[in-house]
C-alpha cells in the first residue's frame, strides 16, 4: 500500500516513557503509519481568541509525522460542542430530543472541515490513501474533492448510524449523506449501521444499492461496509495476568472482602444507560436477599464534556442516584455502590475487571462498547466471570456468550445479574471461551487491515 494518511479529530501522540499504555485504536492506526509510512494529523486539543490558528505543529517520531492544528475559540463552540456533539452525536444516538441545531453551529462545522481540508492538501502526495475517522470530519472529503484530491479516502464512524425517521430529523441530514458519498468507502461498526445508511439512501431516493457491496448515490459511486473495531486482544488479556501484583489491584481485592465484585466502566455519557443500570442492580439486591452485604458494584465513570449543561446535569444526577441507593439498602459495614468519578489507567482496569464475576456493560446506545470485548479478555480462563451485555451495543453482534439485555427493562436486566452471580463454573467457561476465542481472531490489527485491504481496493 502507498503512504498512509489518518485524520482524527484528536492524535494519538507517541507515549512518554512511565505513561499508560495505549488503548486500541491507538496502536493499531500506529503501527499501520509506521508500517507504510505516513502522517497523522488532527486537532491539538488547544483554542485561542485568535482570529487565526498557527500554522500547523509537526512533529516526527520514527516513520511518523504527526500534523497537529490549534483552533479559535469560536471554531471549538461551534464545531465540537455545537454541531458535532450537540447536534450529530445526539441523533446517531437516537436521542432527537436532546439535539440542540442551531445555523450557526452547522456553518462553525463545515467551516472547520474547510478549514483541516486546506490544512492538509499541502502535505498530500499523489499516491497517498486517507483514512477519516469519525463524526466530527464527515464533509472532509468533500473539500478535499473541490479542492482536486483524487486520491482514495476512505471514512470509518466510531458511532452509531440511526434508521431513517431518526436521521431525517435532523435538518441538515441530506447534506450530511452527500457527504459520504465523495469516499471511496464509507465503513460501519454493524451491518445494522450499514443497513440503516442504505435504507435511508434508497429510501430519500438519493441513492441505490449495487453488488458486491457498492452504493451509488449524487452521480458518485463508493462502497460501504462494516467493520466491528475491537482491542489489542492478547496484549490487554497479558495486562489483566500481571495486574495481579498491582498495588491498587491487590488492595481492591481485599477490601471487597470475599463479596462478588460487579463493574461497570464508562465515560459520563446519556448514551450509557448508568442511571438504569443502577436502578438494576438495586433491582436485584432488593430481590434476591440471599445477596444482600454479598455483592459489591463498582461503577467507574470519568467526566465527559463537561461544558456542555447536559452532562454537568448528569453528573449531578448519577452521584445522587448512587448516594439513595446506597443509604437506602446499604448497611454500617457494607456500602454496596463504590461510585469513582475519574479515569484509571488501563493496566489497573484491566485487573479490575479479572476480579469482577459480572462485566455490566448495559449502554442505551453505542457503536460497538470495547469495554465488553476488554472485560473478556481481562478474564481469567479458570475462572472467567460473566458478561451482561446490552442488545443496542455494537458488541452485541458478535459477543454470543454475553447475556443479552434490554437495558430499559430493568427488572430484565436484574434477573440477568442474578442468572450470572449463580452460573456454574462450566457454562461460564464454556460462554467465555466462545467469546475469548472470536476476539483474538478478530482483533484491532485485523480490524485495520481489513479495512485498509477494502480501501485500496476500492
Amino acid at each position: 500500500m502507498s503512504r498512509l494518511v489518518v485524520v482524527s479529530n484528536r492524535v494519538s501522540l507517541p507515549q512518554k516513557s512511565g505513561d499508560a499504555p495505549a488503548g486500541g485504536l491507538a496502536v493499531a492506526l500506529q503501527a499501520a503509519l509506521e508500517e507504510h509510512g505516513g502522517i497523522w494529523m488532527g486537532w491539538s486539543g488547544k483554542s485561542s481568541g485568535a482570529k487565526e490558528p498557527a500554522p500547523l505543529d509537526m512533529q516526527q517520531h520514527g516513520n511518523i509525522t504527526y500534523a497537529l492544528t490549534d483552533l479559535t475559540k469560536t471554531d471549538v463552540e461551534e464545531y465540537y460542542h455545537g454541531f458535532a456533539n450537540r447536534v450529530l452525536w445526539p441523533i446517531c444516538h437516537y436521542r432527537m430530543d436532546l439535539a440542540e441545531y442551531g445555523r450557526k453551529e452547522m456553518a462553525g462545522y463545515f467551516r472547520v472541515n474547510r478549514f483541516f481540508a486546506h490544512k492538509l492538501a499541502p502535505l498530500i502526495q499523489e499516491d497517498d490513501v486517507i483514512w477519516v475517522h469519525d463524526y466530527h470530519l464527515i464533509p472532509l472529503a468533500a473539500e478535499l474533492r473541490q479542492m482536486g484530491l483524487k486520491n482514495k479516502i476512505g471514512f470509518f464512524l466510531h458511532i452509531p448510524w440511526p434508521p431513517a425517521d431518526v436521521l431525517f430529523t435532523m435538518p441538515v441530514h441530506e447534506e450530511i449523506m452527500k457527504n459520504l458519498s465523495y469516499y471511496d468507502l464509507v465503513g460501519f461498526q454493524t451491518d445494522h449501521d450499514l443497513a440503516n445508511f442504505v435504507g435511508g439512501l434508497v429510501r430519500e431516493g438519493i441513492g441505490d444499492a449495487l453488488e458486491g457491496g457498492k452504493l451509488t448515490s449524487y452521480g458518485r459511486t463508493f462502497k460501504g461496509g462494516f467493520y466491528p473495531i475491537s482491542i489489542e486482544t492478547a496484549m490487554f488479556a497479558e495486562y489483566a495476568k500481571k495486574a495481579a501484583s498491582n498495588v491498587i489491584v491487590r488492595k481492591a481485592k481485599q477490601s471487597v472482602e470475599g463479596r462478588d465484585l460487579i463493574i461497570g466502566v464508562d465515560r459520563l455519557d446519556y448514551s450509557k444507560g448508568i442511571t438504569q443500570r443502577i436502578d438494576a442492580f438495586e433491582h436485584f439486591v432488593k430481590s434476591n436477599p440471599a445477596h444482600h452485604n454479598r455483592v459489591t458494584y463498582l461503577q467507574i465513570t470519568p467526566k465527559s464534556r463537561s461544558e456542555v449543561p447536559e452532562y454537568e446535569q448528569m453528573q449531578r444526577m448519577v452521584a445522587e442516584q448512587a448516594g439513595r441507593v446506597n443509604g437506602a439498602i446499604g448497611t454500617v459495614d457494607w456500602v454496596p455502590i463504590r461510585y469513582i468519578n475519574r479515569s484509571i489507567g488501563r493496566p489497573v482496569l484491566a485487573g479490575l475487571y479479572r476480579l469482577a464475576r459480572i462485566g455490566l456493560v448495559t449502554p442505551l446506545r453505542d457503536g460497538m462498547n470495547l469495554v465488553a470485548k476488554e472485560y473478556v479478555a481481562a478474564q481469567d480462563p479458570e475462572n472467567p466471570g460473566v458478561l451482561v451485555l446490552s442488545r443496542f451495543a455494537g458488541a452485541a453482534r458478535e459477543l454470543r456468550g454475553a447475556l443479552l439485555v434490554n437495558p430499559y427493562d430493568i427488572e430484565g436486566t436484574a434477573n440477568a445479574i442474578a442468572r450470572g452471580i449463580n452460573m456454574p463454573i462450566e457454562e461460564r467457561k464454556e460462554r467465555w471461551g466462545r467469546m475469548m476465542e472470536h476476539l483474538l481472531e478478530h482483533d484491532v490489527t485485523r480490524w485495520c487491515d481489513d479495512f485498509l485491504e477494502d480501501l485500496t481496493a476500492a
